[in-house]
């Protein structure tokens, strides 16, 4: 990208975030804070929460709110801190009728932001390693196994949409019975999930 004039580089960037960016990231393709001003004041840039921006012409998709909030959650290095995840995970994935009001994103424990938590978020603090959440354009989601697992654990949901969404993934192919069999296993998840699901082989 050394040889692209800043717009393009910025472009580049908010192309892989469904159109969305940070000021950080702006800066670092070499836009001024002037430049940036001059962007919001022509209306170039919409801002859409603290620091975060969209490009106006970015073509709308119907998923792009999902990676609003991931880039929201960027820490000064740039790197998206926030999955998607709990009913917003089952959501994406079409994995039962839950339909929630909130978008549920997991965070690192002592993630902090400056001023207060937007409405629309529900954040839960655990930690999250590579293999439990994947890549879906501009937003990072929770895998099905992660996601049962935490709603498990959490008593979040009535019984049957967990039932529902266990039975959705198998038989969507996004849950494999190795990893029903290792739910089944696990600490704090098993013995609730095996109630749950009653004589279900």
């Amino acid at each position: 990208m050394k040889d692209m004039r800043p717009r393009d580089v910025l472009f580049s960037i908010a192309d892989s975030q469904k159109g969305y960016f940070t000021a950080s990231q702006a800066r670092r393709a070499g836009i001024s804070s002037a430049g940036q001003m001059y962007h919001v004041k022509s209306g170039n840039w919409i801002r859409r929460s603290r620091g975060v921006y969209r490009l106006k012409n970015y073509p709308v998709q119907e998923d792009e709110h999902y990676a609003l909030w991931c880039v929201w959650s960027m820490n000064r290095k740039g790197e998206i801190l926030g999955v998607l995840s709990h009913e917003t995970a089952l959501s994406i994935y079409e994995l039962s009728d839950v339909n929630p009001v909130k978008i549920h994103m997991t965070v690192p424990r002592g993630f902090r932001r400056h001023g207060e938590i937007p409405s629309v978020l529900k954040l839960h603090f655990s930690p999250m390693h590579a293999p439990e959440y994947e890549q879906n354009g501009g937003y990072r989601v929770t895998r099905p196994f992660r996601t049962i697992a935490d709603l498990v654990r959490g008593a979040l949901l009535p019984a049957d949409v967990i039932v529902q969404a266990v039975r959705e993934g198998l038989q969507k192919g996004v849950l494999t019975r190795t990893q029903y069999a290792k739910l089944l296993e696990m600490p704090r998840v098993g013995n609730s999930l095996k109630r749950m699901m009653g004589d279900f082989a």
